[in-house]
């Protein structure tokens, strides 16, 4: 039986992080970006698995970012670990960015984060497990919260979800798919549609 490696990434905000956990040793990788992690995100894998002098062949699970986060972000690392665990033939488990926020942190606790338009993502972890995820006005004060992603964080995102992925790695779990709170910023095309010439 192959060693556990678990490759763990995100693109849900301004990044492109990503993680290789074996055992005890964690190799990270990250990025801060606005835009372009569709096209960083692979090469980005690539360095970090010659880094710890791995191939992708040498993987046995994959751990993803679903989000709450940017939409076309959350979309590009789930389709990436989609196709990759089926060319490797290995799982692949969807890990949203909250609970990587609340890893390692004694529960209960409540993980808050930045939703931007003056809302943010709140979570509840107690001890016999999460609550409901929702989105709130910024100005609400939630007892006993925690910053997200951009404040207090236990570990870094990626190494969070490849330690959530390692866990979860010998059960039964569900395809990844977006976690998405909201609804997206994009609008139909105002254009009016083609005119249809017959002849």
């Amino acid at each position: 039986m192959r060693p556990e490696l678990i490759l763990a990434f995100d693109t849900s905000a301004a990044h492109c992080a990503a993680a290789l956990l074996s055992g005890d040793r964690i190799w990270l990788k990250s990025e801060a970006m606005d835009k372009g992690q569709a096209e960083r995100l692979m090469p980005l894998i690539t360095e970090l698995l010659a880094e710890a002098g791995k191939a992708l062949a040498d993987v046995t699970a994959i751990g993803v970012g679903t989000g709450p986060g940017n939409f076309t972000g959350v979309r590009i690392s789930v389709a990436a670990a989609r196709g990759l665990a089926l060319g490797l033939a290995v799982p692949a488990i969807g890990v949203t960015r909250l609970e990587a926020a609340a890893f390692g942190l004694p529960r209960p606790v409540t993980v808050v984060e930045d939703a931007r338009r003056d809302e943010v993502y709140v979570q509840r972890f107690a001890a016999d497990g999460p609550g409901p995820a929702q989105i709130m006005a910024a100005g609400v004060v939630v007892e006993g919260a925690v910053a997200g992603r951009d404040g207090l964080h236990s570990l870094p995102i990626a190494e969070a979800i490849a330690r959530i992925a390692a866990t979860r790695a010998g059960t039964a779990q569900p395809r990844p798919a977006p976690f998405y709170l909201r609804g997206a910023d994009a609008a139909p095309s105002s254009d009016p549609p083609p005119v249809i010439l017959e002849s």
